[in-house]
């Protein structure tokens, strides 16, 4: 079922973003109900991360997981704390998406047991 890891890589790229926000909420851990969030958020960023590495390759997973997460935290910086993303940001994002995808669809890696 090649389906069901990268369906838990996902939930590991949305708890790593929503931790990542709450890290912004929480003000350098100052603010207990943020600072939970974190905790929570990151420790099932990291359990469905491996959960996910167990089946998929260890390149793929990582470009994956840090690109869709850079993509998501900068996108929730700029809808939730008015961030301000220029060209060079928005291209440099781009080229990240844009070698994940070429990672993931052109690799010869293949997925273990």
């Amino acid at each position: 079922m090649m389906l069901r890891p990268y369906a838990i890589l996902c939930g590991a790229i949305v708890a790593e973003i929503i931790g990542s926000v709450a890290l912004k909420y929480s003000h350098g851990l100052s603010r207990l109900w943020p600072s939970l969030a974190v905790l929570i958020a990151y420790g099932l960023t990291f359990w469905w991360l491996s959960l996910a590495l167990k089946v998929l390759p260890l390149g793929i997973t990582a470009a994956l997981w840090a690109g869709l997460g850079i993509v998501g935290s900068a996108v929730l910086g700029v809808l939730l704390f008015n961030e301000r993303l220029g060209w060079v940001e928005i291209i440099g994002m781009a080229l990240i998406l844009g070698g994940s995808l070429l990672l993931t669809l052109a690799s010869k890696v293949t997925q273990t047991a």
